[in-house]
């Protein structure tokens, strides 16, 4: 009861303040949100404006004193002034607490802070990489990976994180693709719009956070997957492939942008008034704000495309960068800039209009606490039901790639095994490069997880090391390329086992920000260790851990079973366990292409036909390589199980459609085999004959099918105009008639098709 009290004398307080002898008119809740914003402003400095633009990073100790040199005093002074609009990295509620009270009882106005950070797949309890959540196909369960996440990082403070990642990539030189949905617009779209309801929610209530989608736009089609390089691309590409998982985001009601470190087509993102203010605040009417990536205003002048901080912040705030991460450029420079006439205050206040929407949605205007609460903290950060739902995230994430005479599962009981790899006794490498928040070696190993099943005989082995150095955020990764040391031990345990379980793959801080790679096969010398065990007992089962494709045609070729695991977060070790043993029946598809050589990267399956994509004349003048196939190793949407599936009776439901017309789709889909099993069935179509060039087939819809050992079910489909059409170079979107192709299978190379007409 006391509490209650102190709370609502400290409300009245902020709302009948002595600023002036006014009240805070912008604090009645009963106003709508537009009248409240409008009033804040009235009283706001141009300072005080550009401010709110202003996101610092919590460099210093937020709860201890105050900095008295350098850079971090004058943040705490800027802090004080209400300069500052965001911070990022404060978390922890007792330091979200410290550092919201200055800024709300110790500034003129007391406009609350937002507080972001990066809680890319989870926050302390890490559920799989992105990518690998991709592979379940399972949207539901995919937005209640990002809820999980949203409900620790709002127990610990904050209310903002910097995902989703919905970049389309199709090259895994690109470390960065561990934290997207793979090759697809299509399922990049569904996925994207799953991770924004699963951060946001139908509401902000204290367990919602907002949502960012990065990086606007094109980043994950750098040049030769090189991390921060330039992008060129059509506008063709731009409007079909990269765009559309934004577009999803923002109809989905995503808050937030951010706009990303590349130049597109010569022009800087975060300058780029097209994408900005053309595309995202006209075309999509986005009421939300755009904020830069770490400094890139700052890093325009680096570009090339601005003369100095002035015109960096200039150029930026035009194009509709709204919020300025950690440059320091906008607090420095806009307002000179504005009372110089070179930028337009009206600039200015679009801009703080949309920062200050986002925070009164957020509610913390009327409970600037809202996220502050101990006792939550204590109670849901690490939670079990939160480990129950990462370890059913992680179960479903995993892909079975090959299991020939059928070796997996293992028996439960009577089976000698040896476990062989550094990686299957890693507890660090399964939580991924972006576990910021998480504790060091808190993942369960994959040997923590056989060693459950006490029945079978378990015998582990290092084999080799992946690296020769700690690994952390910051620091690359040196290759273990010399020490062979461990090879004899675990040739002896390979020999004198029934079936060797072989864990190779990239430690943690191999895939990810920074982490660009020009060899995709397995690093340092666990393909030689893969190959002398191979020598001495070939009843192998690899299980990959790994944050993008790997190009393993040795393995293809050669191992009888492959189970790609990725990394998997907390409850990694346990999940693969659970796969291996037969508990649970794999049920992941490939959401990227592997390659079989890094040479043909980018690859993927949406490809275009070109105007030899054949031998039809016997020679050597057609669309291929001279070395090896231009197909994948494993195509985009493949993935077995241990169970079989048979498909029949594609239907459709007429032979001519006229436009606007709903087309239906439906086949028989079997589970042949001795386990029950989920199938994910998947819908491609190709438009032959169109104004622009389409790709040979574009994924158009699926479906996740149960079926029990027997069982037929009959999936059904449904396109529209928005499955037919596609967009033009004006970004115009056309829907044209013709003859259409249709495919509905098990993976983007393999099923039934049939055809139709649009009139």
């Amino acid at each position: 009861m006391k509490k209650q009290i102190k709370r609502y004398a400290f409300l009245l307080l902020i709302v009948y303040g002595t600023n002036y002898g006014q009240t805070k008119k912008y604090l009645d809740p009963t106003k709508p949100i537009e009248e409240r914003i409008s009033l804040l402003m009235k009283e706001m400095t141009l300072e005080e404006k550009v401010g709110q633009m202003n996101q610092y990073n919590g460099s210093w100790d937020v709860t201890g004193p105050k900095p008295e040199s350098g850079s971090n005093e004058e943040k705490y002074n800027n802090l004080k002034k209400g300069w500052v609009g965001s911070m990022l990295t404060v978390r922890g509620v007792k330091e979200v607490r410290a550092v919201q009270k200055i800024a709300v009882e110790e500034t003129r106005l007391g406009i609350p802070l937002l507080f972001g950070f990066d809680v890319i797949h989870g926050y302390k309890t890490l559920s799989p990489i992105p990518l690998a959540e991709a592979a379940s196909w399972d949207l539901e369960a995919i937005k209640n990976s990002a809820s999980v996440a949203a409900l620790e990082a709002s127990a610990s403070g904050l209310n903002w994180t910097f995902a989703p990642n919905v970049d389309i990539s199709n090259d895994a030189r690109w470390g960065r693709v561990m934290e997207g949905a793979g090759e697809d617009p299509y399922l990049g779209s569904k996925i994207a719009k799953a991770r924004v309801k699963g951060f946001q929610g139908e509401r902000f209530d204290h367990t919602k956070i907002i949502a960012c989608a990065k990086h606007f736009a094109g980043y994950g089609l750098v040049e030769a997957g090189r991390d921060y390089n330039s992008v060129d691309m059509s506008n063709s590409k731009l409007y079909n492939t990269v765009l559309p998982p934004f577009k999803a985001a923002s109809d989905a009601g995503i808050r937030t942008f951010m706009n990303s470190f590349n130049t597109l087509n010569g022009i800087p993102a975060t300058g780029n008034v097209f994408l900005q203010r053309d595309i995202l605040k006209g075309e999509w009417g986005f009421k939300g704000f755009v904020v830069s990536d770490w400094a890139s205003i700052a890093e325009m002048i680096t570009h090339g495309y601005a003369a100095d901080g002035a015109d960096a912040a200039k150029k930026a705030a035009l194009a509709g960068s709204d919020m300025d991460m950690e440059s320091n450029i906008y607090v420095t420079e806009l307002a000179k800039l504005v009372k110089k006439g070179s930028v337009k205050e009206s600039v200015i206040d679009d801009a703080v209009r949309r920062i200050l929407r986002v925070k009164f949605e957020l509610g913390l205007f009327d409970d600037p606490y809202k996220y502050c609460d101990e006792a939550r903290e204590k109670s849901n950060i690490g939670s079990k039901a939160n480990n129950d739902d990462v370890l059913d995230m992680a179960k479903k994430s995993i892909v079975l790639l090959k299991n020939d005479k059928n070796i997996l599962p293992l028996k439960k009981s009577g089976a000698k095994i040896a476990l062989i790899g550094a990686l299957a006794n890693d507890k660090n490498s399964p939580l991924g490069s972006w576990r910021i928040a998480a504790d060091d070696n808190t993942a369960v190993s994959v040997l923590e997880g056989m060693q459950q099943y006490k029945n079978s005989a378990l015998v582990y082995e290092k084999g080799t090391d992946v690296a020769t150095n700690k690994q952390s955020f910051l620091d690359e990764v040196k290759v273990n390329t010399t020490d062979f040391s461990g090879f004899e031990a675990a040739k002896k345990a390979a020999k004198e086992a029934e079936i060797v379980v072989m864990v190779l793959g990239e430690i943690g801080f191999q895939s990810g920000e920074a982490r660009s790679r020009t060899e995709l096969g397995l690093p340092g010398n666990q393909q030689q260790l893969l190959e002398e065990i191979y020598k001495v007992n070939p009843n192998i089962v690899l299980v990959l851990n790994n944050g993008r494709p790997l190009s393993i045609p040795w393995a293809a070729e050669h191992i009888p079973a492959i189970v790609e695991a990725w990394q998997l977060g907390t409850q990694s070790g346990n999940a693969i366990a659970q796969v291996l043993y037969g508990d649970y029946n794999p049920s992941g598809k490939l959401p990227m292409s592997f390659p079989r050589k890094v040479g043909q990267c980018p690859i993927y399956y949406n490809l275009y036909n070109t105007g030899r994509p054949t031998d039809k004349d016997n020679n050597v003048f057609w669309s291929h390589y001279s070395d090896v196939e231009k197909t994948p190793l494993y195509p985009f949407g493949y993935g077995l199980s241990y169970t079989s599936f048979d498909y029949k009776n594609l239907k459709i439901s007429k032979a001519s459609f006229q436009k606007g017309e709903k087309i239906e789709v439906s086949v028989d889909v079997t589970n042949t085999g001795n386990f029950d099993g989920k199938e994910i069935v998947q819908l491609y179509i190709n438009d032959p004959v169109a104004s622009i060039a389409r790709p040979v087939k574009e994924l158009k819809g699926f479906e996740l099918v149960e079926l029990k050992k027997g069982e037929t079910k009959t999936v059904q489909f449904t396109l529209t105009n928005n499955e037919l059409g596609f967009y033009d170079n004006n970004g115009k979107f056309l829907v044209e008639s013709g003859q259409f192709d249709i495919m509905v299978g098990w993976n983007s190379n393999n099923g039934l098709n049939s055809k139709f007409e649009l009139k």
